[in-house]
């Protein structure tokens, strides 16, 4: 068994599809006790990463260690210590919870005690003991992603590997769900997260953003927000999506994305700019509650940096 400092360690990766390459020579490594987040849009190769990570697909080039393992070669040794949720996870919906949890601890060898034990904690902490004679058909969205979370860990897995486990979930149960990772982290479990959702890549330690199967940079969120370029202008209004057509192609202005009831805009210098941007709008009889300086979010630095790697794609 290859020797591995972090328990995910990639290096070099690449993987290649017919007509499309979904990972672009990928390096980075994850941890202990790490929550780690992978941000992308769709297409980005969030899942392939995962899925070549969870030793279900092989890579095109690289190597990928995971809790010490090399899951090219030694995947029998990977699986024994990562717990791998991806976007639908397996839940029987003719089963009820307790069967589920019953299903996956005996494909996972785990003792009848220390099953019973396990699931009662996991489930006061998920806020589900209530509901274990349920049907899992009959769950809410939010639940049945926290019973799969319950079932991916009945085995007290080393690292735990996640695929947009939050995707649809309402806001209270995605607060509900990342309470349960903290808890893990704290724990000692190691976390790698794909998400969708940028205000939750907030929560993690590191974060790799991932474009088109490339990785553009890899840091905790306050060191990426510190390399945007400029400053980032909110403008809350009535009609954002008007707000921001109406700010399209102002001078200064790089990119801009509609957040909440406002748009943010990342501008070359926020002093200067705001007057202007405020004329702008008058000009074209839009109403403005508030124009700002803010501080950036990784949703600003996300779409600054795409957008520019788009752009000099296209040059």
């Amino acid at each position: 068994m290859a020797e591995s400092a972090a328990p995910i360690a990639v290096s070099g990766l690449v993987r290649r599809f017919p007509g499309v390459l979904a990972l672009d020579r990928v390096s980075f490594d994850v941890k202990e006790g790490e929550i780690f987040g992978l941000v992308g849009p769709d297409g980005a190769g969030k899942t392939t990463l995962l899925r070549i990570l969870s030793g279900l697909l092989d890579a095109s080039e690289g190597r990928a260690l995971v809790a010490g393992a090399d899951v090219g070669g030694e995947s029998a040794a990977v699986q024994n210590q990562i717990s791998y949720m991806p976007q639908r996870f397996g839940l029987y919906e003719d089963l009820t919870v307790d069967e589920n949890i019953r299903f996956y601890a005996d494909l996972f060898g785990v003792r009848r005690e220390e099953r019973e034990q396990r699931a009662k904690e996991l489930l006061e902490a998920a806020g589900m003991s209530p509901f274990r004679r349920r049907l899992a058909g009959q769950l809410s969205g939010g639940m049945k992603q926290k019973l799969g979370l319950v079932c991916a860990l009945i085995h007290r897995p080393r690292v735990l590997l996640l695929d947009e486990p939050t995707n649809g979930v309402d806001p209270v149960s995605r607060r509900e769900f990342w309470q349960i990772l903290y808890s893990l982290q704290l724990a000692g479990a190691t976390i790698l997260i794909s998400t969708s959702y940028l205000d939750e890549a907030e929560r993690c330690h590191r974060i790799a953003l991932l474009d088109r199967g490339q990785l553009l940079f890899c840091d905790t969120p306050m060191a990426l927000k510190g390399i945007l370029a400029g400053a980032v202008v909110a403008v809350t209004a009535p009609d954002p999506r008007a707000v921001r057509d109406g700010l399209a192609g102002a001078e200064g202005v790089t990119t801009s994305v509609l957040v909440g009831d406002g748009v943010h805009l990342v501008v070359d210098d926020g002093p200067r700019r705001i007057p202007e941007l405020r004329q702008r709008l008058a000009e074209r009889g839009l109403a403005v509650d508030e124009i700002s300086l803010v501080a950036p979010t990784v949703e600003d630095l996300f779409v600054s940096v795409v957008e520019a790697q788009r752009g000099r794609a296209k040059a």
